[in-house]
């Protein structure tokens, strides 16, 4: 028997195989569909971080934050860099997931990598872990800066045990990670990430899906690796293989910052990758053969070097939502603004189905480059743009309701939830909108830092993690 038979049926057994005691997970989006809406209530309204108002408590982070907060099992894991030193002995440039008590934000400890030698082509100077990691239970994955699938347990070495099987950190105090399993994949794949490997995996069943990062060289024009993985299943329990597929191949952009959605869609189980081509990819979950694929920039669009032309990336995450997926398209943001597409996607076709399954597009003149990932609750959409826009849409229709001018980029995405809209921006800016048709602003403040990241909420507390700080609000 071949391996890629193997493998098919290592997954199929893999992802039956469901506990009917199923653990408690996390993720960014909350859910495998990636939706960024929450069912909690008495969230604040208002709060400022100079007098305290409604601030419950801050946490120091490194000097700068762009995964997370994810909340899970009371902590709060916030990716980050280490310019918020917390061991001495772990000095200069790292990637650093924090964890931090969720009832007073006292940390309880990190794990730390140290950068690639290769440099800023494959691991960018200061830029930390931007994966917000997957969390199962005890068991707690992301990819580390140095393009590695990381599982840690999630109480580190408090509880006084060594998890393995992998059992030789050197690192082993009791504020220091405990590594289950290390899955390298520019050792093991040959992939080559451009500036860094940023994704946040996503799971189901036994398996664990992960897009990559593989991308260009540093003169922006050579795919090193054009036959190297993007997207990957492993195994959640050892961190092996399960399968691969190259479907970009040497049509990749740029890099491949995104991350992948899963979901049963009409009956069918499928896992939704988004490709450094622009196109997303339906895969099936057990074995990644190809459900359908979709282009999401016009036909006549054009990849120019520097961003200069019409077609884009998605650096955003597509969200699974009544049977359709919603993404929208954009480009390394050091690429500056430019016209943008939001697509809503029957996904219940199969092949290419650019031209059947668009069940609308918005875009052209009225939206720009984005990384945001939407928000859908009561079937409406919310979606922001890198040029600071916030709109409200129409979910099923694309009818456009309203904008709103945040007068600076929007790198994080909107959280609804308690009938508001929570959206940071790049002057450190929180805006809290009135949720529905009709655009309403109820609170701005200012957080002191940017804000990359996208609020969440848990038991009517607030968390925002702005460049450096984390922040805890308790409404009144």
């Amino acid at each position: 028997m071949n391996n890629s038979i193997c493998r098919i049926i290592i997954g199929i057994i893999l992802f039956a195989t469901f506990d009917a005691r199923a653990e408690e997970t996390s993720m960014w989006g909350f859910t495998p569909s990636r939706n960024l809406v929450s069912d909690e209530t008495n969230l604040p309204e208002k709060w400022d971080p100079e007098t305290g108002l409604n601030i419950k408590w801050r946490a120091s982070l490194g000097s700068q934050t762009y995964a997370g907060p994810i909340l899970i099992g009371g902590k709060v894991f916030v990716g980050t860099n280490n310019q918020g030193l917390r061991n001495p002995k772990l000095t200069g440039d790292r990637g650093v997931i924090m964890a931090f008590r969720e009832s007073d934000g006292e940390f309880l400890w990190q794990s730390t990598h140290t950068k690639l030698p290769s440099g800023r082509v494959n691991d960018w100077p200061q830029q930390g872990v931007c994966s917000a990691p997957y969390i199962e239970g005890d068991k707690l994955y992301y990819v580390s800066n140095r393009c590695e699938v990381v599982c840690i347990d999630t109480e580190g070495f408090l509880d006084g045990e060594n998890d393995g099987p992998y059992v030789e950190e050197t690192d082993a105090s009791n504020i220091d990670g405990d590594i289950i399993w290390i899955y390298d994949m520019m050792d093991e794949l040959d992939v080559f990430p451009h500036n860094l490997a940023t994704c946040s995996p996503v799971g189901a069943g036994g398996l664990l899906f992960v897009i990559t990062s593989n991308g260009v060289d540093e003169g922006h024009i050579h795919i090193p690796s054009p036959f190297a993985p993007s997207f990957i299943a492993l195994n959640k329990k050892t961190g092996e293989l399960v399968w691969e597929d190259a479907s970009p191949g040497e049509d990749i952009l740029h890099g491949q910052w995104s991350n992948p959605a899963y979901g049963v869609i009409a009956g069918k189980p499928q896992v939704i990758m988004p490709g450094g081509d622009g196109w997303i990819y339906s895969l099936q979950p057990e074995t990644g053969e190809l459900i359908w694929k979709f282009d999401c920039n016009p036909k006549d669009s054009v990849w120019e070097l520097g961003g200069r032309g019409t077609r884009n990336s998605i650096i955003s995450t597509p969200v699974i939502y009544a049977d359709r997926i919603y993404v929208g398209v954009g480009q390394d943001p050091e690429h500056g603004e430019g016209v943008g597409h939001l697509w809503a996607i029957d996904a219940a076709g199969e092949g290419d189905v650019t031209e059947s399954n668009a069940v609308w597009h918005f875009g052209n003149q009225d939206y720009n480059r984005t990384m945001s990932t939407v928000a859908i609750h009561d079937d409406l959409l919310y979606t922001a743009d890198l040029s600071g826009f916030v709109y409200c849409l129409n979910a099923h229709t694309g009818e456009h309701y309203w904008t709103y001018d945040t007068y600076a980029a929007i790198w994080g995405s909107p959280f609804v939830a308690d009938g508001k809209v929570y959206i940071g921006d790049e002057d450190g800016d929180v805006a809290v909108l009135k949720a529905g048709k009709k655009m309403e602003l109820i609170f701005e403040v200012n957080m002191g830092s940017a804000v990359y990241t996208t609020p969440v909420a848990k038991d009517s507390v607030l968390y925002i993690a702005s460049r450096n700080v984390l922040f805890a609000i308790a409404g009144e």
